[in-house]
């Protein structure tokens, strides 16, 4: 294990101050440091991470650090190659990479596949890399360092499960909102219609779900959990809705929801009467460590009709929720509903394993 202290020392030494990124549980520790330093950034994305980073270098000549998860590559290879890259405009960046699915470590099928490919995939964009497990680890990333500021290239570090020593202080995450999410996703779930197709995002939600359709025996729908895929959810369920006569739900979160903002709008548009949208806003990255998204600044009212959608509901407490719920489930029309929630109270969440048979169930008519 090396302390997080040790790493941003290391950073600091390299005259590397500003830091921005996606927040993940692999690196909570790094984030919850970061939390409080004025030259930070949460990016809505891997991709607009590294292009905050892009500009920072254009504005000071200094080498910024981008910190993601390995899944969040995906994200950001655009920038990553048709700017940053040596051949291109030749951009210093330090990435610092939690690597879910390494080798190393049992994780998740959807962590496996990405963990396995990740040095293939650094490689094959010409970033050198560390893989930083001990002391003497974070040394050779300090030379890579410097040979990424002496020939201003892309560097990077790859950071597994365990390898960050956990902070002594016990971080509790505060509740931005009051009503408990549980609460709300029982309603929800005891009053969907039987056949209805509940499509839902990545992170707690997905798994907060499974855990009360088993507590309560509400197995009257069928749920697609997205594993990954973070920002996606909307394009998946309208996907399905477009060419399904079932009711179909998508549950996302509000750092889902803000990864990739446009699809929203592809939703708001294209929309049959069968699509409803419930954003789950707790304005805070919940699983990954309870950083904030900064979505409680949004008006989702305003937002969701210019999107084009024909009807915006809002809870916010245990007031009229079982008739604001019933109300937009039962309208024939495309609707938004922002629920204002808790950070997830529930211990020991299960993870969705069976992949394929949860798909196959699924998709049975």
């Amino acid at each position: 294990m090396i302390k997080v202290d040790a790493l941003i020392s290391l950073l600091k030494k390299n005259d590397t101050d500003f830091y921005t990124g996606v927040p993940d549980s692999v690196l909570k520790e790094f984030s919850t440091i970061l939390k409080n330093k004025k030259n930070h950034i949460i990016a809505t994305n891997e991709g607009a991470a590294i292009s905050l980073g892009i500009g920072h270098y254009l504005a000071t000549k200094k080498i910024p650090c981008v910190y993601m998860q390995n899944s969040g590559l995906s994200n950001a290879l655009n920038p990553l190659i048709s700017i940053a890259h040596k051949k291109v405009y030749s951009i210093p960046l330090i990435l610092v990479i939690g690597w879910r699915g390494s080798p190393r470590i049992k994780d998740e099928p959807q962590h496996n596949v990405k963990g396995k490919i990740t040095q293939n995939l650094l490689k094959l964009l010409n970033i050198k890399h560390t893989i930083i497990r001990t002391n003497k680890d974070l040394h050779k990333f300090n030379k890579q360092i410097k040979f990424a500021k002496k020939n201003k290239s892309i560097i990077a570090c790859l950071i597994e499960q365990g390898t960050l020593e956990k902070n002594i202080k016990k971080k509790s995450k505060n509740d931005y909102y009051q009503l408990d999410k549980e609460v709300f996703l029982k309603i929800l779930l005891q009053n969907i219609p039987r056949n209805s197709k509940i499509i839902s995002s990545t992170g707690y939600n997905s798994r907060e779900i499974m855990y009360l359709r088993d507590k309560y025996k509400l197995n009257k729908t069928k749920n697609f959990y997205m594993v990954g895929g973070m920002g996606h959810t909307s394009s998946v369920a309208l996907g399905y809705s477009l060419f399904s006569k079932n009711k179909t739900i998508c549950i996302d979160g509000d750092g889902s929801f803000l990864m990739h903002l446009g699809a929203i709008k592809t939703a708001g548009h294209f929309a049959k009467n069968n699509f409803k949208y419930i954003l789950l806003n707790n304005n805070a990255h919940d699983s990954v460590g309870g950083q904030s998204t900064n979505a409680n600044t949004i008006n989702f009212d305003k937002l969701s009709k210019s999107l084009g959608f024909k009807k915006f509901y809002s809870i916010k407490n245990k007031q009229n929720l079982l008739k604001i719920t019933k109300t937009f489930i039962k309208i024939n029309r495309p609707a938004f509903l922002e629920v204002k929630v808790t950070n997830s109270k529930i211990k020991k969440l299960p993870r969705p394993d069976n992949l394929i048979k949860i798909k196959n169930q699924f998709m049975k008519k």
